[in-house]
């Protein structure tokens, strides 16, 4: 028989839950570790609510264990750390993101690449080394082992800093890795969402000329004027996409929803890069001609590691990168999740844990 959640470790915790694939959330018991000695254990202050949590919510993709408690874009206050943490002390602002855990013996765990280990553990609905199941960040608290742990400096808003950990790292990554964040390059964001809004903060703190290409002309002045592209293209206005062909450097794709690549590859230079890191739930159609003629590539990305992605808040804090985001309560969280659904969200809903979810105690 498998143990019920709040009997599953000795330390009680309490958050919201979804018990089946409605993915309805509602309140629930459960229980935490207690704290090893490489283990930071935090209040939750703020979660943001990414796309995948929808997804997983649902059971879309196939992995999702109930009860589940989503939420990997997390921050909040250290109350207490094992007596080998070092990185760390209470009192300190910090963040946990998409991961808790990895064989950490791989070649890609020996080069900072957790992401990528085979046997990476997910911040929630995953089975932790104990054998027991991870749960989020909609959540009073949270336990983690210190390599896990992301330093937020004092000068980060922590609720415009919480989408940074998955939504801000996924666009970050490739731009490092593929020689795009430098200045003089020109970057293409496709599609103005969650991830895209924050490329196009990042491109420009990297120094890049930055063009916004999406499928809705209503969203060019706020490309241009609020977050400060240079540049706006309707991909479906062929004229736009001609004028434009073969002026970018790189593209970061940051669509999730079924929709044509091969415009796109059109305005690479020769040698330039179109990076996937939204995951459509059906097969993008590919012509190989228009790779050869410029050797042209067309690669994905996912989050960093942990390494990365310190780096990256740490860059984002130094150049005022934050997300656009919408403060909710914790009982508003079925409503955003509908709203989410239909894309009606500008541009990350982030939960106030703190202030909201202890009056929803049953």
């Amino acid at each position: 028989m498998a143990t019920a959640p709040e009997a599953e470790h000795p330390v009680k915790a309490f958050g919201w839950a979804a018990r089946d694939q409605s993915g309805h959330l509602s309140p629930l018991n459960f229980s935490r570790r207690a704290t090893g000695e490489e283990d930071v254990r935090l209040k939750v202050l703020y979660c943001g609510i990414c796309h995948s949590d929808l997804h997983n919510l649902k059971n879309e993709l196939n992995m999702s264990k109930y009860p589940l408690v989503p939420g990997h874009e997390i921050v909040g206050e250290v109350t207490e750390v094992g007596s080998k943490v070092s990185k760390v002390k209470v009192g300190d602002k910090v963040g946990v993101g998409c991961l808790v855990g990895a064989c950490h013996s791989c070649e890609n765990c020996t080069n900072d690449l957790e992401n990528y280990c085979p046997n990476m553990i997910l911040t929630y609905a995953s089975t932790y080394y104990d054998g027991t199941t991870t749960y989020g960040g909609y959540s009073d608290h949270l336990v983690a082992n210190e390599r896990y742990i992301i330093r937020f400096p004092d000068n980060m808003p922590l609720e415009a800093g919480a989408p940074l950990l998955c939504a801000g790292i996924t666009v970050y990554s490739p731009l490092k890795y593929y020689g795009l964040a430098e200045p003089g390059k020109h970057v293409g964001i496709v599609g103005l969402g969650g991830l895209g809004h924050v490329a196009v903060k990042f491109a420009k703190a990297f120094g890049a000329k930055v063009t916004v290409i999406s499928t809705s002309p209503g969203k060019k002045e706020e490309a241009l004027k609020h977050l400060g592209a240079d540049s706006f293209l309707v991909s479906r206005d062929q004229d736009q996409m001609q004028i434009a062909s073969g002026t970018l450097d790189g593209i970061i794709d940051t669509v999730s929803a079924v929709h044509p690549i091969v415009p796109l590859l059109g305005l690479l230079k020769t040698n330039g890069k179109l990076v996937l890191v939204g995951a459509p739930e059906k097969p993008l159609e590919l012509l190989v001609f228009p790779l050869i003629l410029g050797r042209r590539l067309v690669s994905g990305s996912a989050i960093g590691g942990m390494k990365e992605t310190q780096e990256m808040i740490d860059f984002a804090a130094k150049h005022n990168v934050t997300a656009d985001v919408e403060v909710i309560n914790m009982e508003y969280v079925n409503t955003a999740m509908d709203r989410l659904a239909k894309n009606d969200v500008r541009y990350r809903f982030v939960i106030d844990v703190g202030n909201s979810l202890e009056a929803t105690k049953r």
